[in-house]
């Protein structure tokens, strides 16, 4: 079946709904499904994005723009992942307590709104992109995820991002901000927003490709590949490292390897998009041989 073919299927499938509310992040899995739905139920389809401490301010901005880009009606909805202890604990499941919250505060909105549909921007590649525990939410709250239920691919996904005219057709994946901080370290206000505010140091530098990985007060930061001689440049290092330090980081360091997603996961990050790539070792898990005994 062709890209075009499929995504008639999906307006199809989402013109025979009374209303859709769409879990939307602002990236192009979860605007194309609004775009879809928008184009086949107009004003009876809403894009609602949840607000919480690992969601960064620049990332709810980009949401509003993309709606209003899209012309999709836009409420946002707010709650706390800090109130749940399981995900607190940071372990291996963290994504699948995060998206159940999440998740839930959309259905509170939609039959707020009396609509009885919530879809998400899960795709076809998605089932198969290694641990992915936030899926389960998904199919345990009966999300409908039309991208997934037609067939449609990541790359087909951009492919009908482009043919909308949106502007996020080649926006990378932004995982949340919890995924900067390593499996087992608790997550908690104080790291979320540092790691938020070093973040904004790299974009304001002009960086698009990178994470500032939080490990107990050291600060790993990963650049693309492709950008990571500017991040060589020793100018660059000092004031990095003199404003990392004054965020509260004991110690700033650059990784050699450069950016790639999962490098603190068990299975790679999962983002608000459904967008997640092999797991890449942990580099802090790594036992080097020692001289000593």
């Amino acid at each position: 079946m062709t890209t075009q073919a499929k995504r008639e299927a999906v307006r199809a499938d989402l013109a025979d709904r009374d209303g859709a509310l769409v879990a939307f992040s602002g990236g192009v899995d979860s605007s194309v499904v609004a775009a879809l739905a928008h184009d086949a139920i107009g004003d009876d389809a809403v894009a609602c994005t949840a607000k919480s401490e690992t969601l960064p301010e620049a990332e709810l901005s980009e949401a509003k723009r993309v709606a209003d880009e899209i012309g999709i009606r836009h409420e946002v909805v707010e709650f706390s992942e800090l109130d749940s202890d399981a995900f607190v604990e940071n372990d291996e499941d963290r994504c699948y307590h995060c998206r159940t919250m999440r998740l839930g505060r959309m259905f509170e909105k939609a039959r707020e709104l009396g609509i009885g549909t919530v879809c998400d921007g899960t795709n076809a590649d998605d089932p198969g992109a290694g641990h992915r525990p936030g899926l389960r939410a998904v199919e345990e709250l009966d999300v409908v995820s039309p991208l997934l239920s037609h067939g449609i691919t990541k790359e087909e996904v951009r492919e009908i991002a482009d043919d909308y005219g949106l502007s996020v057709a080649d926006k990378p994946a932004m995982a949340c901000l919890s995924s900067r901080i390593p499996t087992g370290l608790s997550v908690t206000e104080e790291r979320l927003s540092r790691i938020e505010r070093a973040e904004a140091v790299l974009r304001e530098r002009g960086f698009s490709g990178f994470r500032v990985r939080d490990h107990d007060g050291l600060a790993r930061i990963e650049i693309d590949p492709e950008e990571l001689p500017e991040a060589l440049d020793p100018t660059f290092a000092e004031e990095v490292n003199a404003a990392l330090s004054e965020l509260g980081f004991d110690h700033v360091t650059l990784d050699l390897q450069g950016y790639r997603t999962g490098s603190v996961s068990p299975g790679g990050e999962e983002t608000d998009d459904s967008d997640d790539e092999p797991l890449v070792e942990n580099v802090f898990d790594v036992q080097y041989p020692t001289d000593g005994p």
